[in-house]
C-alpha cells in the first residue's frame, strides 16, 4: 500500500487544500502517515510570504533527504511557483506543481501510485478545512503573494457545499472556511454572488454545527456583514483581521484605502455585538518608512484596542514587489519593535482568557498526547484538559479551571 504524508506552510488556505487532498488519497486507498520519515511520498505545499518562509521550506526538505532519502517528493504552493528551477534540480524531487497546476495535483498522484482498496479514513485536522476561494486582486505594496497566485478566483458554490455536507457527514463539528481574500467570495462568478449568500447558505445545511473565518479585509467589512457575522449562532465568535499597522501613514504607504479610525470603528462594532469573541490581526513592523513615531502610533492603537490577540511579522522584503526596492529599516530596530508588540499582545491575550476563569464554554477537542488533550473554544481559548477519554473532533463542554501566562486549563464537565 503506498503510503504519504504532507507538510503544510503558511497560510489557511494551503491546510485546507492539504486537508483536501488527505481525504481524497484515503478515499482512494493510500495511507495516511502522520510521520513523514515512515511515508513513500512526501508532499509539500510552501510558503513565500517571507524569507524566513522560504528558508523554512529549504530546511525542511533537507531534513526528509536526511531522514527519508528514499521518500518522492511532491511540491507545490507559492514557493514552488516562484523558484521552480531549484526545486525541479533536487533529485528527490519527483514533480513540481504550480499553483495553477494544483487542481490536477490529486489525480496524477493518484496515477503513480500503487493500485489500493479504500481504507478508513484517518483524519488529517480535528476540523475541517475548506478552501472557498484563491488569488487576490489588490497590490500591496508589501505583498508577493498575488504575483504567485494570480487574481481572486471563487470556489463554485455547489462545490463548496458538497464538501460540507461531506465533512459533516464524517462527523466534522467545526468547519473552516479559508481563503486568501474571503471577502472577495463570489465577486467572480456568473451569476454573480457574494461572501455573506454562501455563509447563509452554509448555515442552513443540515447536520450542520459551526464554522470559523480565516483572516477577514477590514475594508470589506460592510454594515450587512458585520451584523451578520456577529449575530449568527453559526458563526464562532473570533474573528481574524488584516490591519497590517496602527500608523495612517503607514498604512497608505503599504497601499492600502483605509485608515485607522475606520479600525477603530469595525473593532468596537465587533466588540459590542459579540462581546465574548477573540479579536485578532496581523499586524507588520519595520515597514520601510515606519518612524519612531509611527511605530508609537501602531502601539498605542493596539493597546487602547479591544484586540484580544495580534500576530506580529517583522517586515519581511519580497522580490518583486515594490516596497523592496526603498530603503530598508535595520533588522536589529524591527525585531525590538516586533518584540514590543508581542509582549502586549501576550499581555492582552491572558487578561481576555482571565475573563473566563470558572465559566464553561463548548470546544472541540483538536489534540490528544500524554499530557491530555488540548480543546479548542469557539471563542478561540486553547484550553489542556489533562484527563479527556473523548476523542479528537469531537465537541465536549470544558470548565476553564486556571489560568496561567502562556496557558489555560480546564476539566470536562
Amino acid at each position: 500500500m503506498t503510503s504519504f504524508s504532507i507538510k503544510t506552510f503558511g497560510c489557511r488556505v494551503n491546510q485546507a487544500e492539504a486537508f483536501s487532498w488527505a481525504n481524497e488519497f484515503q478515499k482512494h486507498g493510500l495511507e495516511y502517515k502522520k510521520d513523514f520519515s515512515q511515508s513513500d511520498l512526501v508532499l509539500i505545499n510552501t510558503c513565500t510570504l517571507t524569507s524566513r518562509a522560504d528558508s523554512d521550506v529549504r530546511g525542511f526538505i533537507k531534513k526528509v533527504g536526511r531522514l527519508n532519502p528514499k521518500a518522492r517528493l511532491i511540491i507545490t504552493g507559492c514557493y514552488a511557483e516562484r523558484e521552480p528551477e531549484e526545486l525541479i534540480n533536487n533529485s528527490q524531487v519527483y514533480r513540481v506543481f504550480s499553483n495553477t497546476e494544483k487542481g490536477n495535483l490529486a489525480a496524477e498522484v493518484l496515477s503513480v501510485a500503487e493500485d489500493n482498496k479504500e481504507t478508513s479514513i484517518l483524519p488529517f485536522r480535528s476540523r475541517a478545512l475548506v478552501k472557498i476561494q484563491d488569488g487576490c486582486n489588490f497590490r500591496c505594496n508589501f505583498c508577493i503573494i498575488p504575483s504567485v497566485r494570480g487574481r481572486s478566483v471563487s470556489v463554485e458554490k455547489e462545490e463548496i457545499l458538497n464538501q460540507v455536507k461531506e465533512f459533516i457527514n464524517q462527523g466534522f463539528k467545526e468547519i473552516v472556511l479559508a481563503g486568501i481574500h474571503l471577502c472577495s467570495y463570489g465577486l467572480d462568478l456568473e451569476p454573480r454572488s457574494s461572501f455573506m449568500d454562501l455563509l447563509q447558505e452554509v448555515e442552513n445545511l443540515d447536520g450542520f454545527g459551526r464554522m470559523r473565518l480565516s483572516s477577514l479585509d477590514p475594508r470589506f467589512l460592510t454594515p450587512p456583514l458585520l451584523k451578520h457575522v456577529t449575530s449568527s449562532e453559526k458563526i464562532c465568535p473570533h474573528f481574524h483581521l488584516s490591519l497590517q499597522n496602527g500608523s495612517d501613514e503607514i498604512i497608505h504607504r503599504m497601499g492600502r484605502k483605509i485608515d485607522v479610525g475606520n479600525y477603530r470603528r469595525i473593532l468596537a462594532y465587533l466588540h459590542q455585538k459579540s462581546p465574548l469573541a477573540s479579536l485578532g490581526a496581523d499586524i507588520i513592523v519595520g515597514f520601510p518608512g515606519e518612524s519612531e513615531a509611527d511605530f508609537g502610533k501602531t502601539y498605542s492603537f493596539l493597546r487602547q484596542s479591544p484586540l484580544t490577540y495580534f500576530h506580529v511579522f517583522s517586515y519581511s522584503a519580497r522580490p518583486g514587489t515594490t516596497a523592496s526596492k526603498w530603503i530598508q529599516i535595520d533588522n536589529k530596530k524591527k525585531k525590538e519593535r516586533a518584540s514590543f508588540l508581542r509582549s502586549l499582545s501576550q499581555e492582552k491575550n491572558v487578561n481576555f482568557r482571565r475573563r473566563f476563569k470558572d465559566k464553561e464554554c463548548e470546544a472541540i477537542i483538536i489534540k490528544k498526547g500524554k499530557k491530555g488533550a488540548q480543546v479548542l473554544t469557539a471563542n478561540y481559548i486553547k484550553v489542556l484538559i489533562p484527563y479527556c477519554p473523548e476523542e479528537e473532533k469531537r465537541e465536549i463542554r470544558v470548565k476553564i479551571t486556571r489560568i496561567t501566562h502562556n496557558e489555560t486549563i480546564g476539566q470536562i464537565v
